[in-house]
């Protein structure tokens, strides 16, 4: 089984702009692009798992989500060379979180802080879940990292700040909190073995 490095998208690879109509919108936080490289260099499984409920508030397609992605990739290979090994992401909202396109509406063990999405990566691409790293910018991102056995980094941009100053599950313990993905990924590679 492979170890891998699990990355989420909003304020972690991209700008958080919240929810992003149009494609060109979505850009990198600046150094993420040189970090997933590093991270690619070393053979590391390179994973994204993301909420990405658009869809489910019926704001736009997945088909949006889909183009958003290539975007990203897109941005990667261009800036620095780095790829993501593979995506998995989260179209799905319950009814009472505000899923209002009954495609999408629907509880889900994909949906963050519930481990479906690691569960599907660790099956589909042999990872050892106990000796990987979980890297978000949201309590429910470190939550989900613990749900599944995995280390939890929490970055500073995005929403990361606001999850150290308690706004949102303030009993959350990230194993370890970074400026941004340069120095979350500095940190997994000391600890990696």
């Amino acid at each position: 089984m492979k170890k891998a490095v699990f990355l989420d998208r909003d304020g972690v690879l991209n700008i958080e702009a919240g929810y992003i109509h149009r494609i060109e919108d979505l850009n990198l936080i600046p150094g993420v692009a040189k970090a997933v490289r590093r991270l690619n260099d070393r053979g590391i499984f390179c994973c994204l798992v993301s909420n990405q409920s658009g869809p489910a508030r019926d704001y736009y397609p997945v088909s949006h989500v889909e183009a958003l992605h290539q975007r990203l990739c897109n941005l990667l290979e261009v800036e620095a060379g780095a790829k993501l090994d593979a995506l998995y992401y989260c179209p799905y909202l319950s009814q009472p979180e505000g899923g209002i396109n009954p495609e999408f509406t629907r509880y889900t063990t994909w949906r963050k802080p519930n481990t479906g999405m690691l569960v599907a990566a660790a099956w589909e691409q042999d990872l050892d879940l106990q000796n990987s790293f979980m890297v978000g910018d949201k309590a429910t991102d470190v939550d989900m990292a613990h749900n599944a056995g995995c280390q939890g980094i929490l970055v500073q941009t995005g929403y990361g700040e606001s999850v150290l100053s308690g706004e949102y599950q303030h009993h959350t313990k990230p194993d370890f909190i970074a400026a941004d993905l340069t120095v979350a990924v500095e940190w997994i590679l000391r600890n990696f073995n």
